[in-house]
């Protein structure tokens, strides 16, 4: 047999026989811990929104998924290290779109969102809005609106840091409402909030604000999402104050880092679908004020494109810069 052919005979065979190899190994993953990068200090919404999923994950499948914060950098730091991550089905990033839409416009980044990562799943959009202190005045968004255009520069708002969605949705409130409101960043929504309840700042646009304002510390003026949270049926969105397409969605996801097994991608998107139509799961995303959409890793990755895309432009439009 010549040469050339016997190799070309026994590379076929390799291949033919690594295809079972590769359907077992996505039969039997996950048969150790699965780490799970939050790429933001714990406390925020972030981990707010993973810490139910590594619950249920882990009952799921019988193998603990473990919550690694490595905050910093606007999320930046923890996206680069689950960027270089073993693409071995063990390593995953969990993040709001910021670090994947936002922060790329912003500046330059040491991993490209549609190179560097496969999507897995979207694991929830957070149904949140603007929250004032009390001590500020203004009781209604019209009010606060007022009072921003009256004193330029004289509220603050603190978000989970520069290049975030929370500051996008800031930079977008501004640019649409004509109105200057002090932009402070921190290094994630947990150290805003406990700065925005003694009223050190006036305002914050999270989901671990609404606790608070359930408790009367704060007034929740809008929600940013298509519909009103059912907690809060008599807040009027965005749009129903007159603001279209001033949103700015923010959502979570998973995502692996490329060369991840495609039979493991696969397999952890069809357990993340399963479970987010759950009544179990849905009653947990309520009680965070979160709904989770289902997307198939296509559907998630032309998703980003369009969000990278309104994001890129909102930034252009309304010259928003790193401070």
């Amino acid at each position: 047999m010549r040469r050339r052919e016997f190799l070309g005979r026994a590379g076929a065979a390799v291949a033919a026989g690594a295809l079972p190899l590769s359907g077992a190994r996505a039969a039997a993953w996950p048969d150790k811990p699965v780490k799970l990068i939050l790429p933001y200090a714990p406390g925020g919404a972030t981990d707010l929104l993973a810490r139910p999923w590594s619950e249920v994950l882990s009952k799921a499948y019988g193998q603990q998924f473990v919550l690694e914060h490595r905050g910093g950098a606007g999320g930046m730091i923890g996206t680069e290290a689950a960027s270089k991550a073993t693409p071995d089905g063990y390593t995953f990033l969990f993040t709001p779109n910021a670090t994947m839409s936002v922060l790329p416009s912003l500046r330059k980044t040491p991993y490209d969102p549609l190179k560097s990562f496969d999507p897995v799943g979207r694991v929830g959009d957070l149904v949140c809005g603007f929250v004032m202190h009390p001590s500020v005045g203004p009781k209604t968004f019209k009010e606060m609106v007022e009072y921003a255009k009256k004193n330029p520069g004289k509220l603050s708002y603190g978000s989970a840091g520069l290049g975030t969605a929370t500051q996008l949705r800031l930079e977008m409130l501004k640019f649409k409402a004509g109105i200057d409101i002090l932009h402070v960043p921190y290094r994630g929504s947990a150290d805003a909030l406990n700065d925005l309840l003694p009223g050190n700042v006036h305002m914050m646009n999270e989901i671990n604000v609404l606790p608070h304002v359930k408790a009367g510390k704060l007034i929740l003026l809008n929600i940013n999402h298509s519909a009103r949270n059912p907690d809060f049926p008599d807040v009027p969105t965005l749009t129903e104050h007159g603001l279209q397409d001033a949103d700015v969605p923010i959502w979570y996801s998973v995502w692996a880092p490329t060369g991840t097994p495609k039979e493991i991608v696969t397999t952890f998107n069809a357990k993340i679908v399963e479970l987010a139509k759950s009544d179990d799961m849905q009653a947990r995303m309520r009680a965070i004020h979160s709904q989770v959409p289902v997307q198939t890793p296509d559907e998630m990755r032309a998703y980003l494109e369009l969000d990278t895309k309104r994001n890129a432009e909102l930034i252009k439009a309304a010259n928003i810069k790193l401070e």
